[in-house]
């Protein structure tokens, strides 16, 4: 199914289907009459030797530079020659197609001054799917994503270099494969192509995507847990959470509830008044992060259907104003929200894990989860690992959002650095995947232990999944391959598609 960008109404959704789905994307008709109509205006100005900040004028600390006529038509291309320097390895190809989505969608708006032909060049580069390579470090987050953008900028012009078809070749020769006419920028083009936080709104739309998987697929690994612990449940009573009122530890509540339901296992005797915190303050810590998350999903959506972009133009005005739209601080602070609140849930998932090893706490759970204690040690090594990865995660949960350093001779002397938070927030997830992988491992093996005492429904049904990769650890092996499968198989959402099945969409 094609998107249809308009400039408005596009969701974190959306990116993930052309991005990742491959989905095609369409202009909309009156998106390119805006885009037609404010061209139109620019060019007037441009007759009039109007002084348009780098259209007529250099950029950054150069701004008060005016250029001659002759150099106006030439500059675009040495502005994006200039730009093209990043560092370190491509961005995914599911990140730089976001990007693209997302500044086509920008200049859908009709504010930016590009020619509508560059904006069809872009489509049709998406379409035939030509993805430049872009280099993953060099943004500062202001005045956009300049540096990975210009790298996208220049295969348009049959410069740079770009994936095709799976391979790595020239900007020119992907191109022509994909038959797609190579441009020449004109005044304003290239400034308009490159000038926004692109790149960071198309990582962060993906995060936020894999986030709120990650955190409904936490909520089924807490059962999981609970369930084999015999947990006191009243800390799940709808009445406790809706007498605070946080919407998400409503509904973390409502997915632990529906998650257990039918469960043979939390109707055995010997509960607790109460339990500790890891388990008792689930709802609180996920409800938590799940209401970060939708403070973050909305300073995305306005970025992904706003006009990040300097100058704009006004055509119903007749007017060009400058300003700082390209100023990434409100991605950078979304992003480490959302840093902060995975980091912190993981933690909490660890903290589970601790108590199912641990024969002192797991409700009569041999130590390890080994029959053969002394001679096995069981899954001890993984709550190792686990904890490594949660100290790893702390360390990049400190935010790169303070970060700002100066740049060009002190014209553009704050920044956002969102790109490194964008950087390290893909990294705390990837080793979430990890963290909560073990402990459904765990949950798993002392479900072994539990028999033939029946879980949910739901949690017998993930207990068959993880069956199918991980099998029970009868006596020690390396357990590598089982942390990193478990680790795929978080990723790759089968344990939730089948949890939801049973239970219906999760909260």
């Amino acid at each position: 199914m094609t998107v249809v960008l308009t400039g408005k109404k596009l969701k974190v959704e959306d990116i993930e289907r052309v991005a990742r789905g491959k989905e095609k994307v369409k202009i909309h008709p009156a998106a390119e009459k805006r885009i037609n109509k404010c061209r139109l205006m620019l060019e007037e100005k441009i007759k009039a030797r109007e002084v348009m900040y780098g259209v007529t004028t250099g950029i950054g600390e150069f701004s008060e530079v005016v250029l001659t006529p002759e150099q106006t038509k030439k500059y675009q291309k040495y502005l994006i020659y200039s730009h093209a320097a990043g560092y370190g390895d491509p961005i995914p190809e599911d990140a730089v197609r976001g990007s693209i989505t997302s500044r086509i969608n920008v200049l859908s708006n009709g504010l930016s001054g590009i020619r509508l032909k560059i904006v069809k060049t872009l489509t049709a580069m998406l379409n035939r799917g030509v993805t430049p390579v872009m280099c993953q470090k060099g943004s500062v987050g202001a005045s956009g994503d300049l540096s990975p953008m210009g790298q996208m900028a220049l295969v348009p012009m049959g410069e740079g270099e770009a994936f095709y078809k799976g391979k790595r070749m020239s900007g020119a020769a992907a191109m022509k494969k994909a038959g797609i006419p190579i441009i020449t920028y004109q005044e304003r083009d290239g400034l308009a192509t490159i000038n926004g936080s692109n790149v960071v709104t198309s990582m962060g739309s993906l995060q936020i995507c894999d986030a709120e998987r990650w955190l409904k697929t936490h909520d089924i690994a807490a059962a999981m847990t609970m369930e084999a612990l015999n947990v006191n449940m009243k800390c799940c009573d709808a009445r406790l959470h809706k007498a605070r009122g946080f919407p998400g530890a409503i509904d973390c509540a409502e997915n632990l509830r529906r998650i257990t339901k039918g469960s043979k296992l939390l109707e055995r005797k010997g509960k607790k008044v109460q339990d500790a915190y890891s388990l008792r303050s689930t709802p609180q810590v996920s409800g938590a992060s799940k209401d970060a998350l939708k403070y973050t999903r909305s300073m995305f959506e306005i970025e992904l259907n706003g006009v990040g972009d300097n100058p704009l133009f006004f055509p119903d005005d007749k007017v060009v104003l400058t300003g700082a739209n390209f100023q990434g601080t409100p991605m950078a602070f979304g992003l480490e929200t959302l840093g902060i609140a995975i980091t912190t849930t993981a933690v909490l998932s660890e903290r589970r894990l601790n108590r199912l090893m641990n024969p002192a706490l797991s409700a009569g759970l041999p130590g390890f989860l080994t029959k053969g204690g002394g001679m096995f040690s069981g899954l001890m090594l993984t709550q190792y690992t686990a904890g490594s990865l949660c100290c790893e995660n702390r360390i990049l949960a400190a935010p790169a959002a303070t970060g700002s350093i100066s740049a060009a001779a002190d014209q553009e002397d704050f920044v956002s650095m969102a790109m490194t938070t964008a950087i390290k927030t893909r990294q705390i997830i990837d080793n979430a995947y990890a963290i909560l992988g073990i402990e459904l491992m765990a949950a798993a093996q002392a479900f072994e232990f539990r028999k033939p005492v029946k879980p949910s429904k739901a949690s017998a049904k993930v207990f068959q999944v993880i069956r199918k990769y991980v099998k029970k650890l009868e006596e020690d092996r390396a357990l590598f391959n089982d942390v990193n499968g478990m680790a795929r198989l978080v990723r790759s959402c089968e344990i939730l598609d089948e949890v939801e099945k049973i239970t219906g969409p999760l909260k």
